[in-house]
């Protein structure tokens, strides 16, 4: 057994108990693929990329494999259906640079719980479309009123493992807004540079065992932040989306 093979065993082992992403070996970065170019890291750019219809694809992630596999289970009469929800990725305008805002959620949650995530829940009733689900989140969670957030368009649906069928939002919001976290849900409230999040050489790819197999997930540490997941998954479509 190899010296990586041997640590990937024993993170897998002790993540089934206690699971710590952070502990978990990273097999592989993309550090042969190319940035994002600092012209559509604007506000204009963003403008004009979101009126563009070009042809790419969204990154499948084994999380999206293990839910469409769920999906497959309730069309066959068992489990439950995917939930409809969708997030905000707010893109704060700075003079001279964009930076996303991020949130770290309460320990005590039942989905997802320390993790981080953008601002964002299940639909509800009166939600008449994705968007108005995540700026109506946006402002429970975190504070920020619709009329200060400039939407852009969506990103294709985000499966999660946790059975949510999530629409990204992608919006600018100017800078110096005053943030009123609801401190039940959210921990802590901060902002990434969106140009280290959309450089590859950022992006971590690694595996781990769960029960059902060895399983890989993006990651995104940045400073003392570990982002992760589902997060992470839907900063990979919005790379892949700008690129195209």
């Amino acid at each position: 057994m190899s010296r990586s093979t041997d640590h990937l065993l024993k993170a897998s082992s002790a993540s089934q108990s206690i699971f710590d992403p952070r502990e978990v070996p990273i097999v592989s970065r993309d550090s042969h693929m190319p940035a994002v170019e600092q012209s559509l890291l604007t506000p204009d750019g963003l403008r004009l990329r979101f009126t563009q219809e070009k042809q790419w694809q969204a990154e499948v992630t084994d999380e999206n494999r293990a839910a469409l596999a769920r999906e497959g289970s309730v069309k066959a009469g068992r489990g439950n259906e995917l939930t409809p929800a969708a997030v905000l990725i707010p893109l704060i305008m700075y003079q001279n640079e964009l930076k996303i805002l991020l949130t770290q959620r309460t320990a005590h949650l039942h989905d997802h719980p320390g993790q981080i995530s953008f601002p964002g829940g299940r639909s509800d009733p009166e939600d008449t479309s994705a968007i108005d689900t995540a700026l109506r989140e946006a402002e429970e969670e975190i504070g920020l009123p619709a009329n200060r957030v400039e939407v852009l368009g969506s990103l294709p649906h985000y499966l999660t493992i946790t059975g949510y069928q999530v629409t990204p939002v992608v919006s600018l919001v100017n800078a110096g807004h005053s943030y009123h976290p609801d401190e039940f849900e959210v921990a802590d409230i901060f902002e990434v540079p969106m140009a280290y999040l959309m450089n590859p050489h950022h992006h971590e790819q690694r595996m781990w065992q769960s029960p059902q197999g060895y399983r890989r997930f993006y990651a995104m540490p940045y400073e003392n932040k570990f982002i992760w997941g589902a997060t992470a998954g839907m900063l990979r479509n919005l790379y892949h989306f700008l690129k195209a």
